[in-house]
């Protein structure tokens, strides 16, 4: 498979899962907290380390629940930036397989259980290192306040060692990197580290390694347009700020929201990877699990506008609280109805002879088009007569988004 056809896969994906998972689940309030406590690594092993004990973790439930939802990739956390392994590295013994209540190869054992359910694989790892001896002290890390000048090669050889170890244990889909700070890119050497990926894996899609991504991934945020169409996903949380397990955020997204975030991205042409931070024994939180499971239920009936789509043709304006996604190959374009309107939805920039046909998407029913006779204003732009009007059912479908599915002409 060519490197074009790869980074194809990953544009028809459009849903991915992100785990957040390390000892910081023990802390139970964010993965960064070692930092923000300003803890010495010593402390922070001898609180942790030796406590880990993920006696409930079982990566294959974690599978069914990401395919139920619809999800195609995940993305897990084998290093987060508190140097913890999560799996038998043989360059720390600060790893999973060394912890004496765990012993066990936490992503290797992911890495089976998602391929065997047909889910791409992603292994995220943090640039920065806050146990390794050698990492420089920046002011993220939790000695800031005690600077001292450190030799920063050993730690990059050691990056570079682990990096490669991960490429010929689990051969990832995609290496999601993270913490590319600028001050610290010096340290990496990413045009030496990127020669070694891709020479080991030609199609793998790369993260965050300075000059060298294959696409973007904004935290929380989904960008106004994308024009250019830029390869991208946008990481989000399910509740709070924390990527890692925090056990007094109450707050959880509910499904409806979660597919509306779904159809924002997917309408500017970006991939959702939403975030699920797993508890210290290896539980997903309930909620969250049923929120997943929820979200599937719609994705059985609606994933056709998801898989395959980005964002519609130029010039097609939504109407007010929808979003288009358009699914180029097939010619049909998706209206996904946020607030329902009162039987009949115009379709500005649509011409009524551009269309052929029009349904639910979630039962196949036929839906009536009608034809605007009046020209209206709309964002600063005129509309004129001869948009179609689609005819809506006067009792909304029992979906968390409704989905008209519109069958274009080809021109």
């Amino acid at each position: 498979m060519n490197r074009k056809n790869y980074k194809k896969w990953f544009e028809e994906c459009r849903f991915g899962l992100f785990i957040h998972w390390g000892l910081y689940a023990m802390r139970s309030a964010h993965e960064w907290q070692q930092s923000f406590d300003e803890m010495p690594t010593e402390e922070y092993e001898k609180l942790y380390f030796n406590r880990f004990e993920p006696d409930l973790y079982d990566p294959v439930q974690w599978a069914e629940t990401a395919r139920c939802a619809g999800m195609k990739y995940v993305v897990i956390t084998a290093k987060h930036h508190d140097g913890f392994c999560m799996w038998d590295t043989e360059y720390t013994d600060f790893n999973s397989m060394k912890a004496p209540l765990c012993r066990r190869d936490l992503i290797g054992e992911a890495v089976t259980a998602f391929r065997n359910a047909g889910i791409k694989i992603g292994i995220y790892y943090s640039l920065p290192d806050w146990h390794h001896p050698n990492y420089v002290i920046d002011d993220r890390h939790p000695l800031r306040d005690n600077k001292v000048e450190r030799d920063y090669l050993p730690y990059r050889e050691f990056l570079h060692n682990q990096v490669m170890e991960l490429m010929q244990k689990y051969n990832p889909d995609i290496l999601w990197f993270d913490g590319d700070y600028p001050d610290t890119r010096h340290i990496w050497d990413a045009p030496e580290l990127n020669r070694k990926i891709r020479e080991a894996n030609p199609d793998i899609l790369i993260n965050r390694l300075p000059g060298f991504s294959d696409f973007l991934s904004p935290e929380q945020n989904i960008p106004d347009g994308n024009e250019n169409m830029v390869c991208w996903e946008g990481c989000q949380v399910f509740r709070g700020s924390a990527w890692g397990y925090n056990r007094d955020d109450d707050y959880c997204k509910s499904s409806q929201e979660i597919v509306q975030m779904l159809l924002r991205h997917v309408s500017k042409g970006g991939n959702l990877l939403l975030n699920v931070g797993p508890d210290a024994r290896g539980n997903f939180p309930e909620t969250m699990t049923e929120r997943l499971l929820e979200v599937g239920k719609w994705m059985r009936l609606h994933s056709r506008s998801v898989y395959n789509c980005t964002m519609a043709p130029a010039g097609i304006i939504p109407p007010q609280d929808c979003h288009y996604t358009w699914n180029p190959e097939t010619n049909r374009l998706y209206l996904h109805i946020f607030s329902y309107p009162d039987r009949r939805v115009r379709l500005c920039g649509i011409n009524a002879e551009d269309v052929e046909y029009a349904q639910l998407l979630n039962d196949a029913s036929f839906l009536a088009l009608g034809v605007a006779e009046d020209r209206i204003n709309i964002n600063g732009a005129v509309d004129q007569a001869g948009s179609v009007i689609v005819n809506l059912p006067v009792k909304q479908p029992d979906v968390a988004v409704p989905v008209v599915e519109l069958f274009m002409k080809r021109k």
